[in-house]
């Protein structure tokens, strides 16, 4: 169930981290009863940002394919960077 907490319960730092760190998950900011903010972890925020990273991958590799676009050969595409990074 999320977190939800108002804009005053940032005075208590320490809590706050504590909630962000012990659930995994973010933490919602209200303001005059209305959503402000997102508080979150390091942690959660590194994986939430390679699991979008690795969704947008897989959306443009999606959007090549039914585009029409032939898909690039495996072998060669390793070869090539092979070369770029390893001479």
């Amino acid at each position: 169930m999320p977190q939800i907490r108002p804009i005053t319960d940032l005075r208590n730092t320490t809590e706050i981290s504590n909630l962000c760190h012990a659930g995994r998950e973010p933490i919602f900011i209200t303001k005059n009863g209305y959503g402000d903010m997102v508080v979150m972890s390091m942690e959660v925020y590194d994986e939430l940002l390679s699991i979008v990273t690795t969704d947008a991958a897989i959306t443009e590799a999606e959007e090549e394919l039914t585009s029409g676009k032939k898909p690039e050969n495996a072998r060669t595409a390793l070869a090539a960077l092979r070369r770029k990074y390893f001479g």
